[in-house]
C-alpha cells in the first residue's frame, strides 16, 4: 500500500530577522510559523505521515513549543546537517516503503491545501512535481560590468512543496552533495529525471526576513 509523507524542513537560524530566536519558531499571528506549516499538511490529510528536520540547538525552542501548542497528531522528528542536502537526506532516513513524500520549507507557512494537493496528484502520475510561479517584474542579465534584457516569460521562481516518488527521491539522493543543488528537484534532475512543475501560489511567501513576516501577518 503507497504511503504518503511529508518531509518539513526546518534548519534556519533568524539570521536575516536580526533575532535570537529561529523564524521557523517566531510567532505568526497567534502561532509559531511552523505549526501553520505542519496544520496544512494534516489539513490536506490526517493520515499523512510528518517529519519534522529542525536544528540540533533547536530541540529545546522545539519542547518548549510543544508544551504551548500540543499536537494531537503522531510525526517523527531528526536533526538536520550541515546543508539542506543534508538535512533532507536525514529526513528521508525515516521515510519508508512506497509512496510519495512531500519536502516542504517550513518558513512557507501559507501553503494552502490546495496546492498540497496539486502536487501529489501531478506526481502520482509523472513521478514528481515542482510548484513555480511567473516572473512578474522586468530583468536582466548581469555578465561582468554589462547587462542585458532577459526575458522573463521563459523563468519561473521555484516554491515548495516539491513532492516525489519515494524510489526516485532516495535513489537521488544517494548521490554526493554538489553546490548546483539548489533545492530537491536539481537533486532529482541530476539523475536524469523530467522534472515537471505545476501552478504554485504567490501568498506561498517565503519567511527569511521581518518585512516578509508582516505580508504573511497582513496575508492572514
Amino acid at each position: 500500500m503507497s504511503k504518503e509523507f511529508a518531509i518539513i524542513t526546518a534548519g534556519g537560524k533568524g539570521t536575516r530577522m536580526d533575532s535570537e530566536v529561529p523564524k521557523q519558531f517566531m510567532d505568526l499571528n497567534g502561532l509559531p510559523v511552523i505549526m501553520h506549516a505542519i496544520r496544512a499538511f494534516t489539513s490536506f490529510s490526517p493520515d499523512i505521515n510528518i517529519i519534522l528536520v529542525l536544528p540540533k540547538d533547536g530541540m529545546d525552542e522545539w519542547d518548549h513549543i510543544l508544551k504551548m501548542y500540543p499536537l494531537d497528531i503522531e510525526f517523527n522528528l531528526c536533526t538536520g546537517g550541515e546543508t539542506r542536502f543534508d538535512s533532507v537526506k536525514n529526513g528521508l532516513e525515516l521515510v519508508e516503503g512506497n509512496g510519495l513524500v512531500a519536502i516542504h520549507d517550513a518558513v512557507r507557512p501559507l501553503i494552502s491545501k490546495k496546492l498540497i494537493a496539486d502536487c501529489f496528484l501531478a506526481a502520482s502520475t509523472e513521478g514528481n512535481a515542482i510548484p513555480v510561479i511567473p516572473v512578474q517584474d522586468s530583468m536582466r542579465e548581469l555578465s561582468g560590468e554589462h547587462c542585458r534584457p532577459a526575458r522573463r516569460e521563459a523563468f519561473r521562481l521555484v516554491q515548495t512543496p516539491q513532492v516525489f516518488d519515494i524510489a526516485l527521491i532516495k535513489k537521488a539522493y544517494e548521490q554526493g552533495y554538489r553546490s548546483s543543488f539548489t533545492d530537491d528537484a536539481t537533486v532529482v534532475e541530476a539523475l536524469g529525471a523530467r522534472i515537471n512543475l505545476v501552478e504554485g501560489e504567490k501568498k506561498n511567501i517565503k519567511i527569511t526576513t521581518r518585512e516578509d513576516l508582516l505580508i504573511a501577518k497582513a496575508l492572514l
